[in-house]
């Protein structure tokens, strides 16, 4: 009998894969995980930019593109105004080079400075504007909060689009076209793009639009930009759907690949990170952060320019220049961080529990760096902050920078007290988890009493719980290499997919101080000896001799070989109970599909 090529066991093989089982490269540990982060087969894990959602699906997209189509068919000045945080540069950054890609010969670009000009497209950003002539603005990462800015842009006769993913308020701008999939009624599928998604999205659909034309450069290869779109939708924190996986993915083998723009291989450089083994991760604590520094202490003009230079001598210049000012703005952040634990720390306690909310002010903080401050008191007390400074020297507005704990809305928060209390915030805008927002110096005290007012009718005990979720124990067998390498290369991971934590207990055999704060521990599972490292873990205290620990684990590419580490995020002694500590995902039965 003649077999097909391949024999009786390809042929099986075959036959499995194509029933949708899950291939054999796919560990079961790996499978595991998925499942519990409701991705039951080998497509709802890994998405392919062939599942992207179609652009036609957003609201608003088809009278955008034709703003963009005509703007380049009449050699329109078209001028992309980013914002002064990552996502807000990724954007502008692709916003430029696609358009230029599209056929557009008169391309310029500019950012708000937040010292002079704050948020977004203000009027002062739109007198600055006037220089340049514009025919067309094209807001990315921000707009739909800017009605001053855009009625300014209009009385001046330009035509603005607006490309946005925050939450609306109750009216919208004035603009000749809006693309946010936050806008009432949009039905497309996927509420979780960033700005630099958005931006992208609005390419996608302008392409085809000009490819129904017949125009000569739809050809071009937009996907080229999908480096720049995976260290905006990482940097921004938004949560990473199937939709948001399969692009932040598409970017990060781009990056790996060392197909990088300039600036950003010079950034992964400059930050001592591998491009062929980087992760999410490494663009949310390394990549992003250098970007992220020159809009907070400088001006992010800088940062959009490392993005769009193609030369690498000059974008390692300005990663070096970046690099600089986010040393600069670790030692702030760490002083204001400081500062901000001291006061939380005076505040009377009652009944020994931390106050439902924060609120934070300090007339010597800087503005650009309030909302690192805010997470990190955040984190330590699971509670929403908001922590205020100056809007500039001597200023008599506040700028806050608020974020929160899952199940309170903190942009819905804002709105509330703004309803209650009329004029007391001048502007506010954002999301779920964060949000900025303004208000004159003498509203502060009563900004105070409302947020809390607000937060004791929506903060249930529940939430005030914080609980750290796990994948369950692993066995001393499954500490191994592969199992490492196949969680580090298994995501992208990030918000809403999180990154896969154990807990299990631990005997410790051995510990250590590195760097004066961090905890190196030895400890034994089964027979067998596995290196660890608590980051921060040192307490003055050396652990017990058996602890139950929430960690990752990671390949030790300092040992090399087969060396593993565990990555601790919590300690607690063995059989300690703490309410709300660490909580097991549910563990779902993976599917063919």
């Amino acid at each position: 009998m003649i077999q097909p090529a391949g024999g009786p066991v390809a042929i099986r093989r075959r036959e499995a894969l194509a029933a949708g089982e899950w291939p054999e490269h796919v560990p079961l540990l790996l499978r595991r995980i998925y499942a519990a982060r409701g991705a039951l087969c080998i497509d709802d894990a890994r998405p392919r930019l062939a599942q992207l959602l179609p652009p036609d699906g957003l609201m608003g997209m088809d009278a955008a593109t034709s703003l963009l189509a005509d703007a380049i068919a009449d050699d329109r000045h078209i001028v992309v105004v980013g914002d002064f945080d990552c996502d807000g540069a990724t954007a502008c950054a692709v916003g430029v080079r696609g358009l230029r890609m599209l056929g557009a010969r008169r391309v310029s670009h500019a950012v708000p400075n937040r010292m002079v000009h704050g948020y977004g497209l203000s009027p002062a950003l739109v007198d600055e504007l006037a220089a340049l002539e514009p025919d067309l603005l094209v807001t990315v990462d921000h707009g739909i909060a800017c009605h001053a800015g855009i009625d300014a842009a209009k009385a001046r006769g330009w035509t603005v689009l607006v490309t946005d993913h925050h939450l609306p308020g109750p009216t919208l701008p004035r603009a000749d076209a809006i693309v946010d999939p936050s806008l009432p009624g949009d039905a497309f599928g996927s509420k979780a793009l960033a700005g630099v998604g958005v931006v992208f999205y609005v390419l996608l659909a302008l392409r085809k639009r000009m490819r129904d034309s017949g125009h000569p450069q739809a050809s071009a290869d937009l996907s080229s930009l999908l480096d720049l779109v995976a260290v905006g939708t990482v940097a921004d924190l938004v949560p990473l759907d199937a939709n948001n996986r399969a692009l932040v993915a598409a970017g990060l083998r781009r990056l790996r690949a060392g197909q990088g723009c300039p600036g950003l291989m010079a950034l992964i450089e400059i930050a001592g990170r591998v491009p062929s083994r980087l992760t999410a991760a490494d663009i949310g604590f390394a990549v992003g952060p250098r970007l992220n520094a020159a809009g907070r202490l400088e001006d992010m003009a800088l940062g959009i320019e490392c993005l769009l230079t193609d030369d690498p001598a000059q974008a390692r210049d300005i990663a070096a220049t970046l690099d600089a000012i986010n040393g600069e703005r670790r030692a702030l952040q760490q002083q204001m961080t400081d500062e901000a634990e001291a006061a939380v720390s005076r505040v009377v306690l009652d009944g020994g529990a931390a106050p439902r909310v924060a609120c934070l002010f300090d007339p010597e903080w800087h503005p650009g760096v309030i909302g690192l401050v805010a997470s990190r008191i955040k984190d330590r007390l699971h509670r929403p902050v908001v922590a205020f400074a100056p809007a500039g020297p001597g200023s008599p507005v506040l700028r806050g920078s608020a974020r929160s704990i899952p199940g309170f809305h903190i942009r819905d928060a804002l709105a509330d007290v703004a309803a209650r209390h009329p004029g007391m915030i001048e502007r506010f805008g954002g999301h779920a988890m964060a949000a900025g927002l303004t208000l004159p110096a003498e509203s502060l005290d009563a900004f105070r009493t409302a947020f809390a007012q607000c937060a004791r009718a929506r903060l249930g005990d529940d939430l005030l719980l914080a609980n750290l979720h796990s994948d369950g124990p692993l066995d001393a067998l499954d500490l191994c290499r592969g199992n490492a390498e196949a969680l580090r290369d298994g995501g992208p991971w990030g918000q809403g997919f999180p990154e896969p934590q154990f807990d299990g207990e631990f005997d410790v055999l051995g510990t250590r101080v590195v760097g004066e704060r961090h905890l190196k521990l030895e400890l034994g599972l089964g027979g067998m000896r596995v290196n660890a490292i608590h980051f921060g873990g040192w307490d003055g205290q050396p652990p017990p001799p058996r602890i139950r620990i929430a960690y990752r684990l990671e390949p030790d590419d300092y040992r090399g070989g087969d060396a593993v580490q565990l990555v601790v995020v919590h300690r607690e002694a063995a059989h300690q109970v703490h309410p709300g500590s660490i909580v097991t995902r549910p563990a779902r039965v993976p599917r063919n599909c």
